[in-house]
């Protein structure tokens, strides 16, 4: 399976629907894993949490990326007073495709007293994939969650860069039910202008989002723009909006872009959820 994933034609039969379910639940101060299900090629790990984390779980892909035609669905509910990490083992690739589109869909929910982390690692857009990805965030009573994604132009180190194909990146926020805030980033066909222009990404090599969604939110974005690293060659803005809070980045270099993420991360989530002012160990490996 990971030796097809390299080849730009699947046939029908390669093409996979991943999928993996993951319940939490309260059981006095203790979160317990409640529910897991999950069909190839995604796999849930659940490595030891460091001290001050909470329960934590691992998302990898066992055929080694996705190709045009690939479904991705990955459902996270943490249940009223539990808490949850969820990172992903290793950067996600999108090959490229000669029409078909790799589809991901995520739903993360959090019911009251619940606080859920969603922390990415990159997803790399090989020259000429086609990906749509929708990620939807539930978010009940006094509930917490904080998610990213990290999306990258290229390979520039094999001197690729992400001139055609499909880019659609949707954010879905909806709190006790309410649809709140929506965004969609599309990029479509001959991206290469959009990605150069002034007024388009500047020629950014990867660009990400963070948001926080909490009855607190409003009241966070003072921090959320002390945490923000001042890096050279990335830009990084901070707002609220209906009250979900919200982090841009642009970055012309990926790997400096990461390192600012990774490091808004780990202080903004000791101020705004009390945990460890650190990302956990999958993100150095």
């Amino acid at each position: 399976m990971a030796l097809a994933k390299t080849h730009s034609e699947t046939s029908a039969a390669s093409v996979v629907n991943g999928r993996a379910e993951v319940v939490w639940r309260a059981d006095g101060t203790v979160t317990r894993l409640a529910r897991l299900y999950q069909h190839d090629p995604i796999r849930v790990l659940f490595p030891q949490p460091a001290a001050g984390d909470p329960a934590t779980a691992a998302i990898t892909n066992t055929a080694g990326g996705c190709v045009g035609g690939d479904r991705i669905t990955f459902h996270a509910r943490v249940e009223a007073g539990a808490e949850a990490l969820i990172a992903q083992q290793a950067a996600e690739k999108i090959y490229r495709s000669t029409g078909a589109i790799t589809t991901v869909d995520v739903h993360l929910r959090a019911a009251p007293r619940a606080i859920l982390e969603w922390l990415p690692q990159e997803t790399i857009l090989f020259d000429t994939a086609r990906l749509r990805r929708r990620t939807t965030l539930d978010v009940v009573g006094d509930g917490r969650v904080m998610a990213g994604e990290i999306l990258v132009f290229g390979r520039r180190a094999m001197a690729e860069t992400f001139t055609a194909g499909l880019a659609r990146e949707v954010w879905e926020v909806r709190r006790d039910g309410r649809l709140v805030w929506l965004d969609a980033m599309h990029l479509a066909d001959d991206v290469a202008a959009v990605l150069a222009a002034p007024a388009g990404f500047d020629g950014a090599a990867a660009t990400a989002t963070a948001l926080y969604v909490g009855a607190d939110a409003a009241d966070k974005l003072e921090t959320a723009r002390a945490c923000l690293p001042k890096t050279a060659g990335v830009r990084t803005g901070a707002t609220v909006v209906n009250g979900v809070l919200v982090m841009r980045w642009l970055g012309r270099e990926a790997a400096a872009l990461r390192q600012s993420f990774g490091q808004f991360w780990a202080d903004f989530r000791a101020s705004a959820l009390g945990r460890p002012a650190r990302l956990p160990r999958l993100w150095h490996i």
